[in-house]
């Protein structure tokens, strides 16, 4: 599902991001991306859904050459490609419902099926009843959750998450990683990154680890 060969990023002349990654992440896993702050992991995870571009290597999406591909193919990758930001990233002066109803407008969906997606995601992650509110008025997990909802709205192949637990608290971390662990046993492959070895050690599943950019252990190989 997801293939790394070789991937360097350099920023400038002389900021080595990454270095000689190659991975396979098969369809339907759950791989945690670990390491301390500025081992990689983010760069990672924007390669992926092509927010940017490696210095060298080959990264292959679904089997789509992301180095290669047009740009007029890129949007097409990124609607197979959820992804979850720390910072959660919603419009905060709009209502729930109305930051997934952006993303429903931006994929072409007709405006009856937008609404009864927004309703089923939204009562999978428990927020229907909070949807004319504006995220001011949610707790961070809360707002973490209509992030996880918006991700989902374009059905994705492929869910990025970036420390999606980072500003929780342990109840609430839990409550998100159970959540995804439901997404993935729908069938969606899901890439998390986090510095967190507690919530890594607790959820037993592949771990691979970079240090200043490189793959240093992988249990899944």
């Amino acid at each position: 599902m997801i293939q790394l060969f070789r991937v360097h990023k350099t920023f400038g002349k002389d900021v080595e991001a990454l270095a000689d990654v190659s991975l396979d992440i098969r369809k339907g896993e759950f791989v945690f991306l670990t390491g301390g702050s500025g081992a990689g992991k983010t760069t990672l995870l924007r390669l992926i859904f092509r927010d940017l571009l490696p210095t060298s290597g080959q990264i292959l999406v679904a089997a789509r050459n992301v180095v290669r591909l047009p740009k007029r193919e890129v949007p097409a990758l990124r609607r197979m490609v959820g992804v979850i930001f720390q910072d959660f990233k919603l419009l905060m002066e709009r209502t729930v419902a109305e930051n997934l109803h952006l993303v429903a407008r931006a994929l072409g969906t007709p405006e009856a099926a937008a609404r009864r997606k927004i309703g089923y995601l939204l009562r999978q992650v428990g927020l229907l009843h909070r949807a004319s509110e504006t995220p001011y008025r949610l707790s961070g997990g809360e707002q973490q959750r209509v992030a996880i909802a918006r991700a989902l709205m374009n059905d994705p192949l492929i869910l990025l998450a970036d420390e999606p637990t980072g500003n929780l608290d342990a109840e609430l971390a839990a409550d998100v990683i159970r959540l995804l662990r439901e997404v993935n046993a729908r069938g969606t492959t899901i890439l998390l990154a986090t510095h967190n070895a507690t919530l890594v050690k607790e959820q037993a599943k592949r771990t691979v680890v970079l240090k200043a950019g490189r793959v240093v252990e992988d249990n899944g190989t």
